[in-house]
């Protein structure tokens, strides 16, 4: 029974020696709900259409790179197109991202 357990701990031991912890970075994704008030000054807001092939800034088609410049402060209002994938808005929201006065919020 002794050997047993001396082989079951090493096992543990060489699992938790051979695994890796890594900490995946986070989007934060803030999803439109009805009802928030509203603020005092206005906001200049922008509307980002994305799909598979396809990204519209107020209705002016764009690729990725180009929508980086275009976008200022304000809020940015993310619609996404049936045949969007995960990589597709994640490559959005990773140009989005650190922005000072941006706020993104992606519609459902």
């Amino acid at each position: 029974m002794t050997p047993l357990i001396d082989v079951i701990f090493l096992l543990l031991l060489f699992f938790m020696l051979s695994s890796t912890f890594s900490k995946f970075a986070e989007i934060e994704i803030s999803s439109a709900t009805s009802g928030a008030s509203a603020s005092a000054e206005p906001v200049e807001r922008i509307f980002i259409q994305i799909g598979a092939e396809r990204v519209t800034l107020n209705g002016e088609t764009l690729t990725l790179d180009d929508l980086s410049a275009r976008i200022g402060t304000g809020q940015a209002l993310v619609s996404l197109d049936a045949d969007t994938s995960a990589q597709r808005l994640v490559d959005l929201l990773v140009i989005l991202r650190g922005r000072d006065g941006l706020t993104v919020t992606v519609l459902e």
